[in-house]
């Protein structure tokens, strides 16, 4: 148990570093930074972990191109670049 809590705070740092090229105002956010992305890693985690392990790597490119649209589309929204 203890090990896999030390996996999901490893996967939590590592997001948090791609945070300093375009950090988040968390101030304006009713979550603390740690906590939100701690839940993210664990849901991520979890996805891995109930994935067979010859499907995982597809899996994670599926869902970083649906997180990158995603962003995309917010980023667009944010621009007022919308229909």
């Amino acid at each position: 148990m203890e090990e896999k809590k030390a996996t999901i705070k490893q996967l939590a740092d590592l997001a948090r570093e791609g945070e300093m090229k375009d950090p988040i105002d968390w101030g304006e956010l009713a979550v603390q930074e740690e906590q939100a992305y701690l839940m993210m890693a664990s849901q991520v985690l979890e996805q891995m972990e109930s994935c067979p392990e010859d499907q995982r790597a597809v899996v994670a490119m599926a869902t970083m191109t649906k997180l990158l649209v995603e962003n995309f589309v917010l980023n667009l929204r944010l621009e007022g670049k919308v229909k």
